[in-house]
């Protein structure tokens, strides 16, 4: 595995050497077998999506088809513009010089992607590897397998192989490509494999992008209004993959005379999504492995937290279904506020007063999303002044993925 690893950066980087990667030409015609890809073999990401992790049809396109279709058309709309070298004001001392600066790509860059958005998450990133003109080594999660075996197929069908290429496998083969030198590295996924990854670009001194998870916190005031609130709880929990989104929902923080109304409202936001008997719809995905249903069991039935559920908790291992569940007032030591859930468990903590809330986000690691839903000015300001957290919502979740100046990536 090392020396085919080795051989294939040897052949990128003569590939890169060229100078292909580098025209406007090549990046464009690239950045369009990739937009022709997506929409002559949608049905077949559907189905790879569906074999994975039964994800609906419509949320397969909404969140991996659509949001790869457009990333390519911002990346081509605005590919002269960042290609174009920017000036920079010189100064007294150098007249009567100019200067400017120059983008230019790194060479070969590995991107390791995850299962919860196999197709997107893997496609994003190298949608700005070859952008920024970059030849590109794309590992997809094997956990995923239907959809890394197919974009396998797509890449050698659609893409240019010289310069981009998929590897497939588990921990052998991203332990071989990680012990090659890359000129960059970007990954998704957990903080665990992300200290491996950090570990091992050390050796070669590698920068690296990680995109990690966390626990993201929503806030609910008593001011709000219930109905719409919960159906955007509901959205950004259970439509988003069942929980199993690193910007999902992962508790809830509200004050203990709101948690009741809040609670019936949620209840039945979930009964207008997936019916009265949630393990029967084909409007929610399943949990993507036995691993991961065996991880999402043991939460459930720690002794601190099995007598807590207040909505759902039913389960069928064989299927690896579970339904969303929420909790109340779990024990800020259960292995629920310890970790990350990633899956459709929801705890609600609460609090004598909403501003109370701020203390126990920040006495956490930052989250990677927070959300707030209130109505009062003031608290907005102050959530926003004193939440740290790598994206934020106010009156809705996960929403702000769609806004692309504020998520663009890419590998320079």
């Amino acid at each position: 595995m090392q020396s085919e690893a080795a051989l294939l950066v040897k052949e990128l980087n003569e590939s890169f050497r060229t100078g292909k990667t580098k025209s406007y030409e090549w990046r464009v015609s690239q950045l369009k077998s990739i937009e022709k890809m997506v929409v002559e073999r949608e049905k077949d990401i559907c189905e790879a999506l569906y074999k994975d992790l039964s994800k609906p049809e419509f949320e397969a396109f909404v969140s991996e088809i659509a949001m790869v279709k457009s990333s390519c058309k911002e990346a081509l709309k605005e590919l002269k513009h960042w290609m174009k070298p920017e000036k920079a004001k010189t100064s007294m001392e150098t007249y009567p010089s100019s200067a400017e600066i120059v983008s230019e790509p790194l060479g070969a860059v590995l991107v390791i992607s995850t299962w919860n958005y196999p197709f997107s998450l893997s496609v994003k990133p190298v949608i700005g590897a070859i952008t920024a003109g970059n030849a590109t080594v794309l590992k997809p999660s094997e956990i995923a397998p239907a959809t890394s075996s197919l974009l396998s197929k797509l890449f050698e069908e659609y893409l240019d192989r010289s310069a981009v290429r998929v590897v497939e496998g588990d921990v052998p083969q991203t332990t071989a490509l990680l012990e090659q030198k890359w000129d960059k590295i970007f990954y998704t996924g957990s903080p665990r494999v992300g200290r491996i990854i950090m570990t091992a670009a050390a050796k070669h001194l590698t920068p690296v992008v990680l995109e990690l998870g966390g626990k993201c916190p929503a806030v609910i005031d008593s001011d709000v209004d219930l109905q719409v609130t919960a159906r955007r709880i509901v959205a950004g929990k259970w439509q988003a993959n069942n929980g199993q989104a690193c910007i999902s929902v992962d508790y809830i923080i509200t004050t203990k005379d709101f948690a009741p109304k809040l609670i019936d409202a949620l209840r039945k936001g979930i009964e207008e999504c997936f019916g009265t008997d949630p393990m029967e719809s084909k409007d929610i995905s399943r949990i993507v492995s036995s691993n991961h249903f065996s991880r999402l069991q043991s939460l459930m039935d720690e002794y601190k937290v099995y007598n807590k559920i207040v909505v759902g908790g039913q389960r069928n291992q064989k299927e690896l279904k579970i339904a969303p569940t929420i909790f109340l007032d779990v024990p800020g030591d259960s292995q629920l506020m310890q970790e990350e859930i990633f899956g459709p468990l929801l705890p609600i903590i609460t609090v004598e007063n909403v501003k109370d809330s701020i203390d126990l986000i920040n006495s956490k690691p930052k989250p990677l999303a927070a959300y707030l839903f209130t109505n009062n000015d003031k608290l907005k300001n102050y959530f926003v002044q004193s939440v740290s957290s790598g994206g934020m919502a106010i009156n809705d979740t996960v929403l702000h993925v769609c806004i692309h100046l504020l998520l663009m990536t890419h590998i320079y």
